[in-house]
């Protein structure tokens, strides 16, 4: 009888890497954005029997990218898996990124053998030191029995709170060695207890300053998008007709064309909402970080209003702009409370028509050429075309912007960019990640000819996956944003942002088995936009714009909001 029972325990036992394959499918993860190496095999041969798909991309940079758009589009945390070494590193790029955008993802790198760590083994890099300052938290697995816990808290940091990246680092000799632990799903960090639920006390001060306002705004951040609080928003927003800016995270959140919305506020934002930062008497922030290309001047934003602040991050709060009304919560639950308190509306009509008059005089606007493509044309005309209900996703640059200005946004989580880090070369991956996570939606990434080639690689997995991704290169044959910068403020002197030569990419397009159209008259962009989009499958449409536009209006780097160029 004991020879049977140890007979049964050792045929229970599991590896790590099966272990750790368990642990995944127990957290739900539908697929992970992958690239083996030696130090994680023993990882992908448990991954041979596909229980969890691994998407094969072309370069690690992209697989983190790809996690990103998938968890941006979705809400569910993105899953990478990378080798050793130069596999780790290549990633730290998007752990950075989604860092700063508070994106949920759950990066595992492989890591050497437990004897060969601090020994300059072949492949081996300190990830941990590396990634502790754009990590929520980071592990190191020394004890296989220690695997599922360090999994289960991965995940849950990454997705509560303020979300963001977790990494895993694994040594291969875990992977290989076998044990039995329980796999137990509660999670027990005393130390780690976001405030979620905010403070009624606070709340109704707020609420009570509102009454009084006469010139209220709010200014919606991508904290109500992680919070899935886009209903309580729109609900807020219209019980007391409140004109309301958005950052660039934040579009989406309430349509376009909604009554209340200003538009985008910041560097490249709409004069309405610019002129209502600077002037508005209570300023209700809820989910946005203030960073510097929406309050330009810190120290001359918004002075005249008081200041509340809703934000799930307590660090966030007066970091930037000094706030009357801290609230520490989820951007959701908040806005419920808000709106469960009654109070009279604020005596602001005056405000709103002002505001509304602002919209209306001063649109975003550009002049048409007949014989250049104008950029924000080209935006426009898709936003036709995709009757404003296709996922958008952006690279870095002019393009990014005139996305952001033009593109006609009806819901949340709509618009997939890198926001904060500004990382070219996010937009190609990125869409491949949003394309697996919507599969039935319509995927549209806009690219400059700069981004484009620092991962167009990951094309090659478009046909095997069945990816059908319109992707939109604006080629003005420069680096758009600096070459404007340069323009603008450093006497004309394009220093290295001008591409004197570039490949053929409808030789390129043509390599990797998509479809290619290249655009060059404004006379048939029109009628060749509705034929590339109407065409099934994956296309390059490559459109060749104006070489000397500028995105605008423009905020010159550390102006007050009110200082605007490019508005007549």
């Amino acid at each position: 009888m004991e020879e049977m029972k140890q007979k049964v325990a050792v045929e229970d036992l599991q590896t790590g890497a099966d272990l750790l394959i368990k642990c995944l499918e127990n957290q739900g993860v539908e697929l992970i954005f992958g690239y083996p190496g030696g130090a994680v095999l023993p990882l992908y041969d448990s991954l041979y029997d596909e229980t969890i798909p691994n998407i094969l991309t072309r370069h690690e940079q992209g697989a983190v990218h790809a996690a990103e758009g998938y968890a941006k589009a979705t809400g569910k945390p993105g899953v990478v898996i990378v080798t050793s070494g130069p596999g780790a590193t290549n990633v730290v790029t998007g752990i950075a990124d989604a860092m700063i955008d508070s994106v949920p993802l759950v990066v595992i790198s492989g890591q050497v053998s437990r004897a060969g760590i601090g020994k300059d083994a072949f492949q081996e890099a300190d990830i941990l030191g590396i990634t502790v300052p754009i990590t929520k938290n980071n592990y190191q697995v020394r004890d296989i029995e220690e695997l599922p816990r360090i999994v289960n808290e991965a995940f849950h940091i990454a997705t509560t709170g303020r979300k963001g990246p977790v990494l895993i680092d694994l040594p291969k000799d875990i992977t290989t060695l076998k044990a039995n632990p329980k796999i137990d799903d509660a999670v027990h960090l005393e130390s780690y207890q976001p405030t979620t639920i905010p403070s009624a006390l606070q709340i109704e001060r707020l609420m009570n300053l509102l009454k009084q306002a006469k010139k209220p705004i709010v200014l919606a951040g991508a904290g109500v998008v992680a919070a899935d609080g886009e209903e309580e928003l729109r609900q807020f927003v219209e019980k007391y007709q409140l004109p309301t800016v958005s950052t660039l995270l934040g579009l989406g959140l309430l349509p376009h064309d909604h009554p209340n919305f200003l538009g985008m506020g910041g560097m490249h934002g709409t004069y309405a909402a610019n002129m209502a930062l600077m002037e508005t008497d209570l300023l209700i922030n809820i989910g946005s970080r203030f960073d510097d290309r929406l309050a330009c001047s810190p120290k001359d934003f918004a002075p005249h209003a008081k200041v509340a602040h809703i934000d799930i991050d307590p660090v966030e709060i007066g970091k930037i702009i000094p706030t009357d009304i801290p609230i520490v919560g989820d951007a959701k639950i908040a806005l419920q409370q808000m709106l469960s308190i009654e109070i009279d509306a604020p005596d602001c009509q005056p405000w709103r028509e002002l505001c509304e008059e602002r919209k209306q005089k001063y649109p975003l606007k550009y002049e048409r050429d007949e014989k250049i493509i104008k950029p924000q044309e080209v935006v426009e005309i898709i936003g036709r075309i995709t009757k404003g209900d296709s996922y958008i996703v952006t690279d870095v640059g002019q393009h990014q912007m005139w996305a952001a200005q033009y593109y006609p946004f009806k819901f949340s989580k709509q618009l997939i960019t890198s926001g904060g880090l500004g990382t070219m070369g996010y937009g190609i991956p990125a869409g491949v990640g949003v394309k697996f996570g919507q599969p039935d939606k319509s995927v549209v990434v806009f690219v400059g000819d700069g981004g484009f080639e620092m991962t167009n690689q990951e094309f090659a997995i478009l046909n095997q996956n069945n990816l059908d991704i319109k992707f939109v290169l604006m080629n003005n044959q420069s680096l758009g944003m600096v070459r404007q910068w340069q323009e603008k403020f450093f006497n004309e002197r394009r220093s290295q942002s001008v591409f004197n030569e570039q490949p053929d990419f409808m030789k390129m397009a043509e390599a990797y088995g998509i479809g290619g159209r290249k655009i060059t008259d404004p006379a048939t962009l029109d009628e060749e936009l509705q034929e590339a989009f109407a065409t099934p499958g994956p296309m390059l449409i490559e459109v060749m714009i104006s070489k000397s536009e500028h995105v605008l209006p423009m905020i010159p780097a550390g102006m007050p909001n009110d200082q605007m160029l490019g508005v007549d």
